[in-house]
């Protein structure tokens, strides 16, 4: 089943999308959800792998929307033959399923851009949020390394209006100096987060200070994906809950589809995980942790912003740099996706770029240094 022969034509203007799905009323779906946006195009509809390789020598796509559970070929293994006979942006669509968040984790180690939640029949809001998801995530993906890099920001985004952090909490008072307390750490990350954040966790030392982690990740999903870093790092991982303490060695990964606040306690931090509407278009967000730092740790935080797509994080960085914290942002060519951390640096809010093997040093530098009292 080779793909290595593949051509396509490169003067199309709209990201080209493959779904590969062995349910018809799945794809049907997920074709009027990904045409619902002018800069997308499906370009064809595949029961199974055979079909979908069948197809890709016809044309071949910007970026392939795959689901894991397949007939013939299983949905895991037609991403390995990609990656190894010609790598393409691959999506994974997947419901929710103990074993799909492992097979997903699993996907996105084998080289899958990001994984959304196959969405049901909801109401109203239910259906826009599915399609904010599935068409913000396609457009990442044709921005990521190794993709079309389709210039998708000439055309709207939709559908639904891009809230704030005000709708979570309200802007933080700066002019109240926050008390000295331990260092503590928040990271954001969305498309190529997974594997950057693992790079990083691995790398830091049991002492690590406390890190608190938004990454752009669906419902249920993000359990596995703390179990798995928790199984690979020093520091102890795990998905936050609402009320949950975070300390030394210890990493709280914001739950999919809900937002995670910091806030402080008279020796240390804990952690409010909360409903609410999607803010920069996303939920959890990291605006929303951030701005929660900015308020309750001041010039005990770091702020971190990985490799993703659009602007989440970026303006609410600038609220705790404002406040006293040291900011960075991966640098342009570690990143699978330079969005969020370019827009920070454009801003201004990141005061340092970084390479994503220099972050774990970073992180312990700013905690030793915030321990002695030197400043940054």
């Amino acid at each position: 089943m080779p793909v290595s022969d593949l051509s396509r034509d490169s003067s199309s203007s709209l990201v080209r999308v493959l779904i590969v799905d062995d349910s018809a009323s799945a794809r049907a779906m997920l074709r009027a959800i990904v045409e619902s946006d002018p800069a997308l195009k499906v370009v064809g509809q595949a029961p199974d792998a055979f079909e979908a390789a069948r197809m890709m020598r016809d044309e071949l796509p910007d970026v392939i929307l795959l689901d894991l559970e397949l007939p013939g070929m299983d949905g895991l293994t037609f991403l390995k033959k990609i990656m190894s006979q010609r790598p393409l942006p691959v999506v994974v669509c997947s419901g929710f399923t103990a074993r799909g968040s492992e097979q997903s984790l699993a996907a996105l180690e084998g080289g899958a851009v990001e994984v959304i939640l196959k969405p049901q029949a909801g109401d109203a809001q239910a259906r826009a949020e599915a399609q904010v998801r599935i068409c913000d995530a396609l457009r990442a993906a044709s921005q990521s390394r190794g993709g079309r890099r389709v210039p998708v920001a000439a055309s709207p985004r939709q559908p639904g209006n891009k809230l704030t952090a005000d709708v979570m909490l309200p802007a933080p008072n700066l002019t109240r100096p926050v008390p000295m307390t331990e260092p503590i750490v928040c990271i954001g990350a969305s498309t190529g987060g997974t594997e950057a954040l693992r790079e990083i966790l691995v790398a830091l030392p049991p002492d690590a200070p406390a890190i608190c982690i938004v990454q752009h990740m669906p419902a249920g999903f993000t359990a596995a994906f703390a179990r798995r870093l928790d199984g690979l790092c020093q520091v102890k991982v795990s998905e936050a809950v609402d009320g949950a303490t975070v300390g030394q060695g210890e990493v709280l990964i914001a739950p999919g589809d809900r937002h995670m606040m910091l806030r402080r306690l008279p020796s240390g931090y804990r952690v409010t995980v909360a409903e609410g509407p999607y803010v920069s278009r996303h939920r959890p967000s990291v605006d929303v942790l951030f701005r929660s730092a900015a308020g309750a740790a001041g010039a005990n935080a770091l702020g971190v912003i990985l490799t993703g797509m659009g602007d989440d994080g970026a303006r609410c960085l600038g609220e705790m740099k404002a406040a006293g914290s040291h900011t960075i942002a991966q640098d342009e060519p570690t990143c699978v996706v330079y969005g969020m951390p370019r827009e920070a640096v454009r801003m201004g809010t990141a005061v340092q770029s970084l390479p994503l093997n220099k972050m774990a040093a970073a992180i312990m530098g700013f905690a030793r240094r915030h321990r002695t009292g030197v400043q940054v």
